[in-house]
């Protein structure tokens, strides 16, 4: 018998089920660009978003887990849904009216970044050394974003860097707010309301400031909604939740430091978007500002 004791063994199927999720939410990213080419961005996001709130909502409950949300909690989850859907969806889809999709994926996922920095006043965890480092390595990778045509050009982009830092901020506020008091229901059916309240402002917004002509959609349009409603939206946050179920919660947080590298890797792929030196290094030092979040 060996004196060492033995290293517990990664669950496999846990392991192929992050992967599947973190590889879904990063492949998101180049559709949604080509997507909003024919479609305006809230109409783009809410025929999706219901869509997929549906088809969550069928899962779930065909799952046997209950989708009744508990007396009192209706603010909570209500706040929650705008903080994660609502503002997170709506608002990076605006932004990439203005930033190619490789510069929405490095600059939104700071949000490990600004989770560290609110923990400070949200649930009283001061910033370590750590973390501050964290700060100066995601604000470094978005000014290298910035910079990458010239100063004027950076600034022109302005309104969609504004646009995804402020989406990650609020991605973060919820991430942090549910910390503090995680919903006192079961994580799949939360997923499924919040996806399905925060869809609603972004169909009102559609309803009263766009006309879209989905008449006129192309058959690649309608693949590209069906594909955000089934993959991103739906299975991957059941794979996400089921590979919680059966990995360490540090081993899935690492593990989804691969989805912005997927966002990265299909925008060239997909959209011929450049990804030189420049790019490499600035989702290096937003990468290591994940980290360093992380770790600190």
């Amino acid at each position: 018998m060996s004196v060492f004791p033995l290293r517990p063994r990664l669950d496999v199927r846990g392991l192929a089920l992050l992967l599947f999720a973190v590889v879904g939410w990063g492949s998101n990213w180049a559709p949604l660009k080509l997507l909003l080419q024919e479609v305006p961005p809230f109409t783009a996001r809410a025929y999706a978003g219901l869509a997929a709130a549906l088809f969550l909502a069928i899962m779930v409950r065909a799952s046997g887990v209950s989708l009744r949300v508990p007396p009192g909690l209706w603010p909570r989850i209500t706040l929650l849904a705008l903080l994660n859907i609502t503002a997170w969806m709506g608002l990076v889809s605006l932004a990439l009216q203005w930033l190619d999709a490789t510069e929405g994926v490095v600059i939104t996922y700071t949000m490990p970044v600004w989770s560290a920095l609110l923990a400070w006043p949200v649930l009283g965890e001061r910033p370590t050394p750590m973390r501050l480092l964290a700060v100066a390595c995601g604000l470094g990778g978005v000014v290298l974003i910035m910079s990458a045509k010239g100063i004027n050009i950076g600034m022109e982009k302005l309104p969609g860097v504004l646009l995804c830092l402020s989406a990650s901020i609020c991605f973060a506020l919820g991430t942090v707010l549910t910390k503090r008091r995680p919903l006192a229901m079961a994580p799949a059916a939360g997923v499924v309301w919040q996806v399905a309240l925060g869809m609603l402002p972004l169909l009102f917004g559609a309803l009263l400031f766009e006309t879209p002509h989905m008449a006129e959609v192309s058959t690649q349009g309608w693949l590209i909604i069906g594909y955000m409603a089934t993959l991103p939206l739906c299975l991957s946050y059941l794979a996400w939740f089921a590979a919680l179920r059966r990995l360490p919660a540090h081993i899935c947080t690492q593990g989804s430091l691969i989805s912005p590298l997927m966002g990265l890797i299909s925008a060239n792929l997909m959209l011929g978007e450049p990804l030189g030196l420049r790019q490499l290094v600035a989702f290096g030092l937003i990468l290591v500002g994940m980290v360093l979040a992380v770790k600190g």
